[in-house]
């Protein structure tokens, strides 16, 4: 069992309507190991940090069963930075700064020991190094998940559309996928989406759930009502490190697999917005994350007699 992890470690500074944080430790395939390493063993982490980025992170992720062996470290140069501020309905946000750094000139190495995963979680990073990835493996993964943006819909369509003939799952947000369909209705661009190639479509909505979409099948999990939503930053990637950190615990990838699948990252999801960065993730316990699943099985759990 392995799952091989693609995607930024990076450093964040985030503003809420009701807090703000200096540079914290960020980045998708940071929550998306925190969040896997709960499930499954060992994380095969693959990415690019500077000589800023801090060493206890790394070791910290390495205790939990991450390897690190593809993680660059560019010592001379800065870790990928983002800071942005999100509105008072905490579903949008408005980036303040970018700084590429490291990922400016990125080429993922993958190393020998991670051929053979399971597993294959592509976190949001362009195209062409998604597809990099994807053709260094010598033995195709039984499962490649994609996470991507509009950003890349914007400036590199042409890659994006080869990289989706390559995988299994495209995790994506409502917007996403209406801009990759050209579709409003989600069903409909559901449709669409599956026939650039992934089998299996995901559609976060934040607070609104996730819809799952195979064939004709649909799946809709909801999001627990929480009392405060302090952070959303990297609440999407926790949601995918869960996803398939459950995945390759249990080798179902069925689409009734994937809806126990979609319950488990939204539930790790609902943790990670609770405290700023991956501050909540390091806490939980196998217990907490039980009694967090327990309530989503009562969030939608009912009888009905019909007349």
């Amino acid at each position: 069992m392995s799952v091989i992890v693609v995607g930024s470690m990076a450093f964040d500074a985030i503003e809420t309507p009701f807090a703000k944080s200096n540079k914290i430790v960020g980045g998708a395939a940071t929550y998306i190991a925190w969040s896997a390493s709960n499930f499954t063993k060992p994380i095969q982490q693959i990415s690019v940090v500077g000589g800023d980025f801090p060493q206890e992170e790394l070791d910290m992720l390495e205790a939990r069963g991450v390897q690190m062996e593809g993680v660059q470290r560019k010592k001379d140069k800065k870790s990928f930075f983002w800071s942005g501020k999100y509105h008072m309905d905490m579903n949008t946000r408005d980036t303040l700064e970018t700084q590429l750094n490291v990922l400016e000139d990125f080429e993922p190495v993958v190393p020998a020991s991670y051929q053979g995963a399971d597993i294959l979680m592509l976190g949001n990073l362009s195209p062409a190094v998604q597809l990099s990835v994807i053709e260094q493996l010598k033995e195709p993964p039984k499962l490649i998940v994609l996470d991507t943006m509009n950003f890349w819909m914007d400036t590199a369509m042409p890659e994006l559309e080869k990289v989706l003939k390559e995988v299994d799952v495209l995790l994506v947000n409502d917007s996403e996928a209406r801009q990759l369909s050209a579709q409003y209705s989600l069903v409909r661009a559901a449709r669409e989406i599956m026939k650039m190639g992934p089998k299996f479509l995901v559609i976060k909505k934040g607070e609104h759930g996730a819809l799952l979409f195979h064939g004709d099948h649909v799946f809709f999990a909801p999001a627990l009502p929480l009392d405060e939503v302090f952070d959303p930053t990297g609440a999407g990637d926790t949601f995918a490190g869960g996803f398939v950190g459950y995945l390759d615990s249990t080798k179902d990838f069925s689409f009734e697999g994937m809806k126990s699948a979609i319950i488990i990252g939204s539930a790790i999801a609902s943790f990670c917005v609770e405290k700023f960065g991956t501050t909540r993730l390091r806490e939980l316990t196998k217990n907490t994350i039980d009694e967090r699943v327990q309530q989503f099985v009562e969030l939608v759990n009912f009888d009905i007699a019909l007349v």
